[in-house]
């Protein structure tokens, strides 16, 4: 017989992320976060746009893709969202060990400096190409989007 999956709340994150190296506790605007070295692992998102009982993770951007891909009932992302490397997680749906595992793989991105610098190089244009492709009228503003609205757009133009 399965076992019950446990709840995911922000007391679950912790209790992971803190297992991991220098993680802390902090704020961000406001809302709870975990910072690794004064930076941000993750953190109770602020922008209303996010569904409630979510996540946001720092994540590189192709990591982000990935995940967009293969678990969109468990990953997404809002257009508020799209020129961070940030993924949201819906806690509702996500297991323990899925959690640990991204939490693992944003404490590598928070603590990577190639992979940060890669990650921002990945973003240029990309507030402009989201601006153009929301007026262009091929999607609604407010409309969340999936990784060909998102992450493809901004590293294709």
């Amino acid at each position: 017989m399965k076992e019950p999956r446990s709840k995911i709340d922000f007391d679950t994150v912790r209790e992971i992320a803190c297992a991991l190296p220098d993680v802390e506790e902090g704020t961000m605007h406001g809302s709870p976060s975990l910072k690794v070295r004064g930076k941000l692992l993750t953190c109770l998102p602020v922008s209303k746009q996010a569904e409630p009982d979510s996540l946001a993770v720092r994540i590189d951007l192709d990591q982000r893709a990935a995940l967009l891909v293969e678990a969109p009932d468990i990953y997404y992302v809002t257009d508020h969202y799209i020129p961070y490397p940030m993924v949201l997680v819906r806690m509702s749906r996500i297991s323990r060990d899925a959690l640990r595992d991204l939490l693992k793989t944003g404490w590598r991105f928070v603590t990577d400096r190639k992979g940060k610098a890669r990650d921002k190089s990945n973003l240029k244009g990309c507030e402009t190409t989201h601006r153009s492709y929301v007026h262009s009228g091929l999607w609604q503003a407010g409309q969340r989007m999936n990784i060909f609205q998102s992450d493809v757009v901004c590293k294709t133009f």
